[in-house]
């Protein structure tokens, strides 16, 4: 059975149960400078996996369950492929204008830019209120323009384990990431979009992995 790989700061959180347990969510805010809002998602993957114990009105306290619990185990084979969905696409020259109506159309934060399906870039809500409060002539300017160009994107492939794309949302604090599979062009390396993981897909997993416990 493989080990869970936790970051500094997980480290540091089961230290700090262990020499002041129980000890709750705030108090453990204060010790590591940091807000409670920051701690959500370590202390939700370490008590899924059973390292710690959150119990009501008490606080969190070190479990003596292996750290390879059931629940754990069977997240991690969950393959991005099994629970991603169709990304938002627009071409490099769709002009900004149309690529707003388009992503409140679809209803998502992020749309992916691809060109003959090749991922070349991204652009947030974030971008286009930029580019709105400067006063651009949105029904001029490509969205080529404003995107993020790859190889700045982070993103994962079909078989990367929903684990690790849920890690890579946290990290990078983006709501979505493109799911690509690599081709050879021209001995080029390029990234085919294939669709799209992002915080809402995340959350019907844990959704779903609840309603079946």
């Amino acid at each position: 059975m493989s080990t869970i790989k936790l970051s500094q700061r997980q480290e540091e959180i089961i230290k700090l149960v262990k020499e002041n347990q129980p000890i709750t969510s705030e108090k453990l805010a204060t010790k590591l400078h940091v807000t409670r809002a920051a701690l959500r998602s370590d202390l939700a993957i370490l008590t899924m996996t059973g390292i710690l114990d959150a119990r009501p009105k008490v606080g969190y306290v070190y479990s003596q369950k292996p750290s390879y619990s059931l629940i754990y185990d069977y997240i991690r084979n969950i393959k991005v492929k099994d629970i991603m969905s169709k990304p938002a696409i627009v071409s490099e020259d769709t002009k900004v204008y149309d690529a707003i109506l388009y992503l409140f159309l679809n209803d998502v934060g992020t749309l992916f830019i691809a060109n003959n399906d090749i991922l070349a870039g991204a652009v947030s809500r974030k971008d286009f209120l930029k580019i709105a409060i400067g006063g651009t002539d949105m029904q001029q300017v490509p969205v080529g323009v404003i995107m993020t160009r790859m190889p700045n994107i982070v993103f994962v492939e079909e078989e990367d384990a929903a684990y690790l794309a849920a890690q890579k949302i946290i990290v990078h604090e983006v709501d979505s990431l493109p799911v690509v599979k690599k081709i050879t062009e021209n001995n080029k390396e390029l990234y085919k979009i294939v669709g799209k993981i992002s915080k809402t897909n995340i959350t019907r997993l844990l959704v779903s992995l609840g309603e079946n416990e």
